[in-house]
C-alpha cells in the first residue's frame, strides 16, 4: 500500500495519540473512578499495585498523548503491560491463550508502546525535533 507511505510520520502520531488516550482512560478509571468500571474490585492486598498501575496509566497516557517525554513514558508503559499480562492475565488464570485470559489488550498495548518508544512520537508532538 504505497499510497499511505507518504503519510507514515503523521500516522505514527495518530497511533501515539489514540493509544495514549486509550491508556489514559484506563488510568482515569483506576485513579479517578471515571468512567465507572464494571470490573469487580480487586482484593485489598493488590491495591498498591493497582494504584501504581493507575498512576503510570494516567501520567504516562497523558504524556504519550501530548508527545512529551514520549520515548521514556512509552517504554515504562510497555513494561507495565508486560508485567500486567504475565502477573494478572496469564498468572492468575493459567490460561495460555490471550483471547481466553483477557490479556490481548495488554499484549497489544505492550508492543504498540514498545514501537513508539523506539520510533519516537512523530511530527505532531511536543517532543518533535
Amino acid at each position: 500500500m504505497g499510497f499511505l507511505e507518504k503519510y507514515q510520520p503523521q500516522l505514527l502520531s495518530v497511533l501515539r495519540i489514540v493509544s495514549g488516550l486509550l491508556f489514559l482512560e484506563h488510568g482515569t478509571m483506576k485513579i479517578l473512578h471515571w468512567p465507572a468500571s464494571n470490573m469487580p474490585a480487586p482484593p485489598e492486598k493488590f491495591m498498591p499495585v493497582i494504584i501504581a498501575a493507575g498512576v503510570i496509566e494516567l501520567v504516562g497516557g497523558a504524556l504519550v498523548t501530548m508527545g512529551l517525554f514520549t520515548r521514556i513514558a512509552a517504554f515504562i508503559m510497555s513494561g507495565e503491560m508486560a508485567i500486567a499480562y504475565w502477573l494478572v492475565h496469564f498468572g492468575q488464570s493459567g490460561e495460555f491463550f490471550p483471547a481466553r485470559n483477557g490479556g490481548d489488550a495488554a499484549i497489544l498495548f505492550c508492543f504498540v508502546f514498545l514501537y513508539i518508544a523506539a520510533a519516537g512520537p512523530g511530527p505532531w508532538s511536543f517532543d518533535r525535533r
